[in-house]
């Protein structure tokens, strides 16, 4: 478990050897060195971070305040200008604990949102240099930004707190890294990951959700319905032992063992397989 924790707070420098920010083909409103923000429609924004694997942020605005999912890898300044994008006040939400996610910029909010879930992954992560408070979501709650509601539902399998956001009058979500970005690195295990995919099922197909933006957004890889079914379905086959894993190269973050189907690749140890 040490070395796990370990791992994630240093993901951030690890993924400084794979930096590529690529043009996600949407209105640019802000770019720097560190971030670009395109806009998705009216009230909606995209962040992009250059240090691991184009590390999305998103700016979701109502009529009286404004939420920021997740914070990227090393954005200075990054409050100051999310403030320039929108005038509503701004609280930081995050999909879950790590690094590229939840990296140095939190520290420029007092307070942050995350899953109890991730809960263990706090002192490896964030504790030594975040001075702001840190809450907790509750699967199911509704944010109300007045004239825009998102709901919070809880996906695990990436990490047990995964968090996944939606709003459902526009028919689409935001999904951090809880069905991998066309990628998906497996730090819980195979049953939680099927549990959690056929709990949201039911809710993307009720409220006829369409995508999902996902952590690492490329501008091709938006998240659907049934990426979410695929990825259930390599669970029930990995866990009836009906799939056979290929090795892994390199240390991919001790996931050794990787799954490619559906288009979708899943990495993973044997540790995920219960």
């Amino acid at each position: 478990m040490k070395k796990t924790l370990i791992s994630f707070a240093i993901l951030a420098l690890i993924c400084l050897s794979a930096s590529a920010q690529r043009k996600i083909g949407i209105k640019e409103v802000y770019k720097d060195s560190n971030v670009m923000f395109n806009q998705i429609d009216d009230h909606t924004w995209v962040g992009t971070g250059n240090l691991c694997y184009n590390e999305s942020l998103y700016l979701i605005e109502g009529n009286d305040k404004a939420i920021l999912i997740d914070a990227g890898t090393k954005i200075p300044g990054l409050k100051k200008i999310v403030e320039s994008i929108t005038s509503k006040p701004v609280t930081l939400l995050a999909t879950h604990v790590h690094g590229d996610h939840t990296g140095e910029a939190i520290n420029e909010f007092d307070k942050i949102y995350i899953s109890p879930g991730d809960t263990v992954m706090i002192p490896a992560n964030v504790k030594d240099f975040f001075k702001g408070e840190i809450l907790y979501l509750k699967d199911g709650e509704k944010i109300d930004l007045g004239g825009r509601v998102i709901d919070v539902i809880f996906t695990p399998g990436h990490t047990y707190g995964s968090v996944s956001f939606f709003d459902k009058d526009k028919g689409y979500g935001f999904s951090g890294d809880a069905f991998g970005s066309g990628n998906l690195l497996v730090f819980t295990d195979f049953t939680t990951l099927k549990n959690g995919c056929e709990k949201v099922i039911p809710y993307l197909e009720k409220n006829k959700i369409k995508f999902m933006y996902p952590g690492h957004y490329w501008g091709d890889n938006l998240e659907t319905t049934q990426r979410v079914k695929d990825l259930k379905s390599i669970s029930d086959d990995v866990l009836s032992g009906k799939i056979k894993a290929d090795k892994n190269t390199g240390d991919n973050y001790g996931l050794d063992n990787i799954i490619d189907k559906f288009g979708v690749k899943v990495n993973y140890n044997s540790k995920a397989i219960k």
